[in-house]
C-alpha cells in the first residue's frame, strides 16, 4: 500500500464548530441534493468534495466561496459559461478540510495507486472548454487566511487540468510594417482560432538608440480577423516594423479558460504544482496574478516536482500582468513549455529556480516585457537579483529552442551561475540513469539552444551567457553549442562569458556593442553578421581587462553598416596569461564600412581603459586568406611583445590596420579545426497526451536530445516523428495496453536509460 500525506499549514485555522459543507454524493453543483446540508455552497462556504464524489461545476455565480478542498472530483461543463469566485482551492487526497496555499508535504503516495486521483478539471486536451463559452476562476482574499499564501490554487497529489479551444499558433510575426495612426495589421501568417474581441499586443521595435520617438509594445483589441488581417478597435500609436529579417511580433492574450486574481491592487492570487500530482494547462490565461516579492508565489508554478510530474505541458498559453514572474520551473524535470505567451511581468519571467532543473523543454515562447523586480527573502540562489530576465536559468542541461525575449528588463536570455562565500555550486543533479550526482551547474552543456531571438531591450542585454561563472564551463567535447541566434535593437548584443563555446550563424543588427566582454577560451564562431552595430562591433577579451586565455576562431564574418567613428570592427586583445591565446579569422568581409569621417580599422586597439600588457606574449590575430588564398595576415599591437621584438617585420596598412596596429605576413599557420563534439547523452522523451480513438490508444509526446533522434519506441512499435525543432511524435496501441513505455535512440547510438511510463486507468 502507498500513502500520500498532505500536511498545510495555515494561519487562522478552522475550528471544530465552523461548518463545513461537504459533497453527500455525485451530481452537480448547482444541485441541493449533492450537499449534506441540501442547499448549494454561497458566499463564505467551506467546502469538501468527497473521495469517491463527482461534482460538475455548472455555475456562474457572484458569491465568494471561502475554500474548496477537493478530495474527489470538481469537474467544470465544458459546455457552458462557467464563473467560480473563491479564496482557495486545493487539491489534495484525503477527507479532511483545511486551509493554505502552499506549504504542502507531498512526499507520500495514493493509498490506491489504481484508484482516481483527486481532480480539478477545468476541460481536458480531448474535450476543451467549448468554443464561444468560457470558465473563469476568480481568486479573492477572504479575510482570516494568509495572505503571503492565499488566494490560490494549489495541486499537491492531485491532477489538475485547465484546457481551453486550442489555437495554432498563439503568436506570429509581424508580415508588413505596421504605421502608427493605422488601426489595422497584417501578419506574416494566418491567425487561425483568433477572433473579434480579442486583447492581443504588439511588440516594440524601436526602443535602443538615438531616436526620441521610440516604439514600445502596444495594447490593442481585435475588431476583425479576415487570414493574415487583422482589424483593430482603435489605431496604433507607433509603428513597429514588420519587413526584412527584423520584424516585431503579434501576441493574443485572449483565451476561455481564465484564472484571475479579483483585486490586482490588492491581495493577488497564485498557483502551484506539487510533487506526485498530475496534469496540464493548455490555451488558459492567466492575468494578475503572482505576489509581488513573496517567494514561491508566482503565477504559475511547478514546485519541486523533479521527475514526478514527467509528461505534464505548459502549451499556448497567456500569461499577463504578473506582479511575480510567469511560469516557474522549480526543482523539476521533463516539464514541455511551449508556445506560450509571457507578458508583464516583475522579475524573470520564463524561471528555473534553484540550479538544479534538467532535460525542460523550452520552445516557442514570447517573452515580453519582464521588468527588473529585487531579491526575493530567503532565495534559493542568492547571486540572482532578479533583474528582468525573459529567460532566465543557472543548470543549462535544458532545451531553449525558438524562444523570442522582446522589450525585457536587464536581459532577453540570463545564464547566471556565480559561486558566492556562502554557495559553492554543488548540486545534485539527475542523471540519464535516474541517478543523482553532485555536480557544478556551469559544466553542464545545453541540450540545445537554437533559433531563438531577443531585440528591442529597454535594459541591457540580449544574451548575457555565463557572467560570473569565473570561467569555468563544460569540456571542449561537451561545450555550450548556439545556433541561430539573432540579436536586434540592443544595447549589448551577445556577452559570451563562458568557456569552450560553439556559435554557428549569429545575427547581431543595430546594437552598440556586438560580441561584448567576452570570455575567448576556445571559441569558435561559423556565419557571423554583425550590422550596423557601431561602437564595439567585436570587443576584445574580457573588455577593458583585455585578457585572452585561449583560442578564439572565427570562420565568416561580415560587418554590414558599422559606423563605428575611430573604433575598430575587431578589437585586439592585450594580455595572453596562459600563453596559448590566439585569434584566427577567415572570410572577414565589410560592407557599407567606410563613411571618411574618422579613422578607422578592421582590426586595433579599442578605447578605454587599457592596462599595460603583463604577460611574455600578446595575441595575434590571423587573418587566413586575406593577401589570398592561403596567405596569412597576422595583425599584432604596437604594444605587443611580438611587435617590440621585431617592428621591421611589420608595416601599416589601411584599412586592415589602425594607428596601434601594424600587420606581416605569415606562412605555415593552420586554420584550427573546429573541435569533435562528443555526443554521448541520451535523448530524453515525454508522452504528453494518452487518447482512446476508433477503438485504439493514441499516444503522442515529445523527445528532444542535442543531437538528431532516430526513433521513438512505444511498447516496442515505432512512433511516428511530427517535425519540429524538438521531436514530436505519435504511435497508436491496441486498446488492451495498460502500460505504457516510451524511449528513444539518437544517430550516435544513445539509448534512453529511464523510459517514460504512463499506467493507463
Amino acid at each position: 500500500m502507498r500513502f500520500l500525506v498532505c500536511v498545510f499549514l495555515f494561519a487562522g485555522s478552522v475550528s471544530a464548530a465552523e461548518p463545513i459543507l461537504r459533497s453527500a454524493k455525485s451530481g452537480s453543483w448547482s444541485d441541493p441534493a449533492t450537499w449534506t446540508e441540501g442547499k448549494v455552497p454561497g458566499a463564505g462556504a467551506k467546502v469538501l468534495i468527497r473521495p469517491g464524489h463527482r461534482v460538475e461545476y455548472d455555475a456562474k455565480s457572484d458569491a465568494v466561496i471561502r475554500a474548496i478542498n477537493i478530495g474527489g472530483s470538481l469537474v467544470f461543463d465544458p459546455s457552458t459559461d462557467t464563473l467560480l469566485n473563491v479564496g482557495l482551492v486545493k487539491i489534495q487526497p484525503g477527507d479532511t478540510y483545511s486551509e493554505d496555499g502552499f506549504d504542502c508535504d507531498a512526499h507520500g503516495e495514493l493509498a490506491d495507486p489504481k484508484g482516481p486521483m483527486p481532480e480539478l478539471i477545468v476541460g481536458t486536451p480531448q474535450r476543451p472548454i467549448a468554443n464561444g463559452k468560457t470558465a473563469t476562476i476568480r481568486l479573492h482574499y477572504v479575510e482570516g487566511m494568509n495572505k503571503e499564501t492565499c488566494p490560490a490554487i494549489v495541486c499537491c497529489g492531485g491532477r489538475m487540468d485547465l484546457h481551453g479551444q486550442p489555437m495554432a499558433r498563439t503568436w506570429l510575426k509581424l508580415g508588413a510594417t505596421a504605421k502608427a495612426g493605422s488601426a489595422s495589421i497584417v501578419l506574416a501568417e494566418p491567425a487561425a482560432g483568433w477572433k473579434a474581441g480579442d486583447k492581443i499586443i504588439v511588440t516594440a521595435t524601436q526602443t535602443h538608440g538615438a531616436k526620441k520617438t521610440e516604439s514600445k509594445t502596444e495594447e490593442a483589441t481585435i475588431a476583425k480577423v479576415d487570414g493574415k488581417a487583422i482589424e483593430l478597435a482603435a489605431a496604433l500609436a507607433m509603428d513597429h516594423a514588420g519587413e526584412g529579417n527584423y520584424r516585431g511580433e503579434v501576441a493574443n492574450l485572449s483565451r476561455n479558460v481564465i484564472v484571475e486574481s479579483a483585486d490586482p491592487a490588492g491581495v493577488r492570487g497564485h498557483t502551484m504544482y506539487h510533487r506526485n500530482s498530475a496534469g496540464s494547462i493548455s490555451y488558459a490565461e492567466f492575468r494578475h496574478l503572482g505576489k509581488k516579492n513573496v517567494l514561491g508565489k508566482y503565477a504559475i508554478h511547478f514546485h519541486l516536482c523533479r521527475d514526478t510530474m514527467r509528461g505534464s505541458f505548459l502549451v499556448g498559453n497567456s500569461v499577463w500582468d504578473s506582479d511575480n514572474r510567469w511560469i516557474t520551473i522549480h526543482g523539476t524535470d521533463y516539464l514541455v513549455v511551449r508556445d506560450n505567451v509571457g507578458y508583464k511581468s516583475i522579475g524573470h519571467g520564463f524561471f528555473l529556480e534553484d540550479g538544479t532543473e534538467v532535460y525542460n523543454l523550452l520552445d516557442r515562447n514570447l517573452a515580453v516585457g519582464a521588468k527588473r523586480g529585487k531579491p526575493l527573502p530567503k532565495q534559493a540562489l542568492p547571486f540572482d537579483q532578479n533583474e528582468g530576465a525573459g529567460f532566465w536559468w543557472t543548470c543549462s542541461l535544458n532545451s531553449f529552442t525558438r524562444n523570442i525575449a522582446a522589450e525585457c528588463g536587464n536581459y532577453g536570455f540570463r545564464y547566471e551561475a556565480t559561486p558566492t562565500s556562502a554557495l559553492k555550486l554543488n548540486f545534485p543533479i539527475r542523471q540519464p540513469d535516474g541517478t543523482k550526482k553532485t555536480l557544478d551547474p556551469r559544466t553542464l552543456p545545453f541540450v540545445r539552444f537554437d533559433d531563438n531571438e531577443v531585440h528591442s531591450s529597454t535594459g541591457l542585454y540580449g544574451v548575457n551567457l555565463g557572467e560570473g561563472v569565473n570561467r569555468v564551463g563544460p569540456d571542449e567535447h561537451h561545450p555550450f553549442v548556439v545556433r541561430n541566434l539573432k540579436v536586434w535593437d540592443i544595447h549589448y548584443a551577445f556577452r559570451p562569458q563562458v568557456p569552450n563555446l560553439i556559435v554557428e550563424n549569429l545575427d547581431i543588427h543595430g546594437a552598440a556593442y556586438g560580441v561584448y566582454h567576452p570570455n575567448f577560451d576556445n571559441h569558435y564562431y561559423r556565419n557571423v553578421l554583425i550590422a550596423q552595430t557601431n561602437t564595439e562591433p567585436f570587443n576584445r577579451g574580457h573588455d577593458d581587462l583585455s585578457v585572452q586565455y585561449g583560442k578564439l576562431v572565427v570562420d565568416g564574418l561580415t560587418f554590414d553598416g558599422c559606423r563605428s567613428g575611430g573604433m575598430p570592427l575587431i578589437q585586439i586583445s592585450d594580455d595572453n596569461p596562459t600563453g596559448r591565446a590566439e585569434t584566427h579569422f577567415r572570410n572577414v568581409k565589410t560592407v557599407n564600412w567606410q563613411d571618411g569621417s574618422k579613422q578607422k580599422a578592421i582590426v586595433n586597439l579599442g578605447g578605454g581603459p587599457r592596462p599595460k600588457p603583463k604577460t611574455e606574449k600578446g595575441v595575434p590575430v590571423y587573418l587566413h586568406d586575406w593577401f589570398g588564398p592561403g596567405r596569412i595576415a597576422m595583425v599584432a599591437s604596437t604594444r605587443s611583445p611580438e611587435y617590440k621584438a621585431k617592428p621591421e617585420e611589420f608595416r601599416a596598412e589601411a584599412p586592415l590596420t589602425g594607428n596601434e596596429s601594424r600587420v606581416a605576413e605569415v606562412s605555415g599557420v593552420p586554420f584550427p579545426a573546429f573541435p569533435e563534439i562528443a555526443d554521448d547523452l541520451p535523448p530524453m522523451t515525454v508522452m504528453t497526451q494518452t487518447m482512446r480513438r476508433d477503438g485504439k490508444l493514441v499516444v503522442r509526446g515529445t523527445c528532444i536530445d542535442n543531437g538528431v533522434v532516430k526513433r521513438v519506441t512505444v511498447n516496442g512499435m515505432e512512433a511516428k516523428f511530427d517535425g519540429g525543432s524538438s521531436t514530436e511524435w505519435t504511435v497508436t496501441l491496441e486498446m488492451t495496453a495498460t502500460r505504457i513505455e516510451a524511449k528513444a535512440e539518437d544517430a550516435a547510438g544513445n539509448v534512453e536509460k529511464t523510459p517514460a511510463i504512463v499506467v493507463v486507468r
